[in-house]
């Protein structure tokens, strides 16, 4: 087998994997089904993936590069040009993902989080990916020079993950009913202006 063999094995692995284990779940899929959809020889996945939860941690990496970096990243940069702008812009990319795509399949670190728990390699990934996310948050919160930028990261987080369980329900619209709160968050956390007059007083006094 060549290298290039090699990796279109793998490649058909995690694609088909990740097909199947984000719409549903992890436990509820055997690597006999993953080999079978993928057409390799189960000898071929245990190569590449000496156990089902290395094949699992590899799913979680491709979801970050594809929901992570796509999602909460490039696409509110891509809608706007100022990091508060992103924040907000950060709902309507939600709300496209809740409204266009038939394949709508919710979180999956926090699915696949609830079915194994925080312990062991897979529950600490989880909460390794997670915590990427509050950090784009944070991060995004810095650069616009808002007050206390942890603590936002942490609330608009809830935001995005209720957003998501109401649009797993059935609630499309969550997104939209979400963005007018992030907007009172933001707006929270904006350092108040000091006009020149109050300065002048203050130091008068």
């Amino acid at each position: 087998m060549t290298s290039n063999d090699a990796l279109s094995a793998r490649e058909r692995l995690i694609e088909t994997s990740y097909d199947l284990f984000t719409h549903r779940g992890i436990c509820g899929v055997g690597v006999d089904e993953v080999v079978a959809k993928a057409g390799v020889a189960k000898a071929t996945l245990y190569r590449h993936f000496p156990s089902k939860d290395d094949l699992v941690l590899a799913f979680l990496d491709r979801r970050a590069q594809v929901w992570t970096s796509e999602v909460i990243d490039r696409l509110p940069r891509e809608r706007a040009k100022d990091p508060k702008g992103q924040l907000l812009a950060l709902f309507d990319v939600l709300d496209e993902w809740f409204h266009n795509r038939s394949d709508y399949e919710a979180c999956s670190f926090v699915k696949v989080l609830f079915e194994v728990g925080a312990e062991g390699r897979i529950g600490k990934a989880c909460i390794g990916h997670l915590d990427k996310i509050r950090d784009a948050l944070r991060e995004r919160a810095e650069e616009a020079g808002l007050r206390d930028p942890n603590d936002l990261a942490w609330s608009l987080n809830i935001l995005v993950k209720g957003s998501i369980v109401c649009a797993a329900e059935g609630d499309l619209d969550s997104a939209r009913r979400a963005k007018p709160v992030a907007a009172w968050l933001i707006k929270e956390h904006t350092p108040k202006k000091t006009t020149k007059g109050a300065k002048r007083a203050t130091i008068s006094a």
